[in-house]
């Protein structure tokens, strides 16, 4: 575990922008989950991307130097618990724009994980940026429209949940391999995520169906969703938490909506009304509060002392 210090702490250049390269790979791919759900039952397609996350890298990276119990823990948290049951919302009971927001509840769940596990100190400064993201989140749960259910805006929080329990997983796994790491966790997500699919999407019939009929398009968005979304942005992801505080890293996320809701009223027509704009503002102040609030505050003291 990296005990760092949060006095006057920021991240430096490159790890911000890796941050944000990230948090645009993830933003966009809401986009992705909505169009590929029309090939694919959604605990399926979560499948197969884990399928294709493991193989063939599994054959050439090394198993990480980390418990089994933690490799499994973090790919049924991550696999089965937040993209199968986030492709489970998108599919009808939530919009991909407002998916991508709702999602942010992991930044919470991390801090707090991180709280408790670990000892860390929330700063002031740091709770005020989290409050006003905060805001960010409930103006837009509070217009909700026909396209978004309670189920799923549940369904999405408890993904977060699992989200934040990856995160913590992960950064107890030290310094590894992050990339060996994320190959192998997602062995663990496959089975579970083929079992709930044959049990409660129509059975191998089905599957075969969607296997066999599915575009060249849909087959995109599983590779899309295997190698930028989880071999690159999860593994980097968790490079960043095992290096950083999680109350530093954790909100960079928050930026995910910007991405998803622009890139989702971009090619799928999704409105995009002045509140949600407002909405993503704050969210988005809240951020930068949180991201470069230590590096003004070092200069003011310079500057004054």
């Amino acid at each position: 575990m990296n005990n760092i210090s949060q006095k006057s702490y920021s991240l430096p250049a490159s790890h911000l922008l890796l941050a944000l390269a990230i948090v645009a790979v993830w933003g966009t791919n809401f986009v992705v989950i909505k169009l590929s759900l029309h090939s694919f039952p959604p605990f399926l397609f979560a499948a197969l991307r884990y399928t294709f996350a493991f193989l063939p890298l599994a054959l050439f990276f090394p198993i990480p130097k980390v418990s089994w119990i933690n490799l499994c823990i973090y790919g049924v948290a991550v696999g089965v618990g937040q993209f199968g049951v986030l492709y489970f919302a998108i599919d009808g009971r939530i919009s991909p724009g407002l998916a991508s927001l709702v999602i942010q509840t992991q930044v919470f769940f991390t801090i707090g994980f991180a709280m408790f596990f670990a000892k860390e100190r929330l700063r002031t400064y740091q709770t005020i940026a989290l409050l006003v993201a905060i805001i960010g989140l409930v103006v837009i749960a509070l217009h909700t429209d026909a396209s978004t259910t309670f189920l799923g805006l549940a369904l999405v929080v408890f993904a977060g949940l699992s989200w934040g329990v990856a995160n913590t997983v992960s950064r107890r796994a030290g310094s590894i391999n992050m990339l060996s790491y994320v190959v192998w966790a997602s062995g663990f997500a496959i089975p579970p995520l083929f079992v709930v699919s044959y049990l409660f999407e129509g059975g191998w019939s089905h599957i075969s169906s969607s296997l066999t009929s599915a575009p060249v398009g849909a087959w995109a968005g599983v590779l899309w969703q295997s190698w930028a979304n989880t071999l690159f942005g999860y593994a980097a992801w968790a490079w960043l938490l095992s290096k950083h505080p999680a109350a530093v890293v954790a909100p960079a996320p928050l930026l995910v909506p910007i991405f998803g809701m622009g890139a989702a009223a971009y090619f799928l027509a999704e409105p995009l009304p002045p509140w949600k704009i407002e909405a993503a503002g704050l969210v988005i102040a809240g951020l930068i509060v949180n991201l470069f609030w230590p590096s003004i505050e070092l200069k003011l003291k310079r500057h004054f002392s």
